[in-house]
């Protein structure tokens, strides 16, 4: 049976269900597989299956400790009609590349896949742990996971949700969908400071002992929804399998292939995955880790330094503008090959000096990772050249991705056939996306919704529909100090 141990080396061994309850380590370290399976069949065995179905081949691998009847229950209840599109994430060809459209769920973002079942996860492990605490789940947004937590855990029986976001580092668009969300267990608090000020008060309050003790005593018990809980991130792995599948059955690869991955990310987490899905038995060329300005992902794998001493950007891609990115520390574990003190120091120096770099073997094991980065103005071409070659919107994030591809083929040659990660609806960054095709239309996000469909004729995401006309129902803002006590003010009101 796969347990769950920390990356910082605490004696801490869990099941699947105890890590997904606790969330994070007590050292601060994140939950990693003892070891990582493979799919155990040929890749080519999966053509014609679903997406439900190439689900349960994934979790099930991860999962052990549930039974199987709780894991398709599970995935039934995640992957329905919520989702705008029959197979989940469409694969869709343009320019020579293959799109992963990962954002037609509830909230049309990526975080919707993971987010639609990890709720059903975390209360079938509750039940199966016997544990009658209530369930807190504290989450740091830069703009998509918020609302995807929580319209996944909206009134969800036991819990209560609260996401903190940086008050000027997201969309206005994410930030109404997180403000006018419903549920008696929802609590949305704008944040002074930045996605880094608001992940670094999270990650704290889950280790601070006396502060989770106190609200133990009074029957609540923490864990999170951010991609630093390992069940948020296994379920990313699924769509990457998915997509070579979808692949080999469009007679676009064959048997054993190689394809690149190109993922625009800040926190590591979709890359992550993507690796994992490598791991498990699928073929991969080259990870091209997309980055914008912010670029400490792209400087590190160029360089093996992870230096945070730099100046922080607000991008027209705001859910990379991060300079702290969680989930590679969970990469390090394991091309260390679970090295945990090594693990540890070089957390430990990053905390205390800002920066650390890695060992020549670990460098060395990075060789499948390439990095780019590409500036506002570079996203906003990637845009207009995508539109005006194929009448296909992407949005800014996936903009910096397909930029950065572009330049590693340039730069490389190299034309393996190509993933890029479409991670959320070009619909949540109208601004952007105006200015890119036509700046010449101006007005507010909401106003730019309906101008857009009117001159593309693409759908508008039921999510995004009539936003603005919906009730502002959280107001709260805080200091970055003060994001315990407002905690205990929401948990401990009655």
């Amino acid at each position: 049976m796969i347990q769950y141990i920390s990356t910082r080396g605490s004696l801490e061994r869990k099941s699947a269900a105890q890590a997904i309850i606790q969330g994070i380590a007590m050292d601060k370290g994140l939950f990693v597989p003892d070891r990582l399976p493979v799919l155990g069949q040929d890749i080519s065995q999966l053509i014609g299956k679903d997406y439900a179905s190439i689900a349960y081949e994934v979790l099930s691998k991860y999962l052990d400790d549930f039974t199987n009847n709780e894991i398709h229950e599970a995935i039934e209840k995640a992957y329905d009609e919520k989702f705008e599109t029959e197979e989940i994430v469409p694969l869709v060809e343009k320019e020579g590349v293959f799109f992963l459209e990962l954002y037609h769920g509830k909230t049309a973002a990526f975080k919707d896949i993971a987010l639609s079942i990890l709720p059903h996860l975390l209360t079938t492990a509750l039940k199966k742990e016997k544990e009658n605490r209530k369930i807190v789940i504290l989450t740091a947004t830069s703009g998509d996971t918020g609302k995807a937590a929580l319209e996944g855990f909206a009134n969800v029986e036991n819990t209560e949700i609260i996401v903190f976001y940086p008050s000027q580092g997201v969309s206005e668009i994410q930030k109404r969908q997180m403000v006018t969300q419903k549920g008696q267990n929802t609590h949305v608090i704008a944040l002074k400071g930045n996605f880094d000020d608001a992940q670094n008060g999270v990650k704290k309050i889950f280790s601070d002992r006396l502060f989770n003790e106190s609200i133990q005593k009074e029957g609540f018990m923490l864990s999170s929804a951010n991609s630093i809980n390992i069940g948020r991130l296994i379920p990313q792995i699924v769509y990457y399998v998915y997509a070579y599948v979808k692949l080999l059955e469009r007679n676009k690869i064959q048997q054993g292939d190689k394809v690149n991955i190109v993922v625009p990310t800040g926190n590591f987490g979709n890359i992550l995955a993507a690796y994992y899905a490598y791991k498990m038995g699928i073929p991969v060329n080259k990870f091209i880790c997309a980055s914008n300005r912010n670029k400490v992902l792209t400087d590190f794998l160029n360089t093996g330094v992870y230096d945070i001493n730099r100046d922080f950007h607000v991008t027209n891609s705001p859910s990379m503008d991060i300079l702290i990115s969680s989930n590679l520390e969970r990469l390090l574990f394991h091309i260390s090959e679970g090295k945990t003190y090594e693990i540890k120091a070089l957390m430990e120096k990053l905390e205390k000096e800002k920066k650390y770099e890695l060992p020549k073997y670990m460098k060395d094991e990075m060789r499948i990772f390439t990095g780019g980065y590409a500036d506002e103005k570079s996203t906003l071409k990637a845009i207009k050249e995508m539109y005006q070659k194929e009448s296909y919107l992407i949005d800014t994030h996936t903009a910096v991705g397909y930029n950065v591809y572009l330049k590693y083929k340039r730069e490389t040659g190299d034309n393996t056939p190509t993933i890029i990660a479409s991670t959320a609806s070009p619909y949540k960054f109208t601004n952007s996306v105006m200015d890119a095709i036509a700046p010449e239309i101006q007005g507010s996000e909401f106003h730019l919704i309906e101008k857009l469909q009117q001159m593309t004729g693409s759908g508008i995401p039921k999510a995004l529909r009539n936003l603005e006309k919906k009730e502002i129902r959280h107001h709260t803002i805080t200091e970055k100090d003060q994001m315990a006590r407002r905690i205990k003010d929401i948990l401990l009101k009655d």
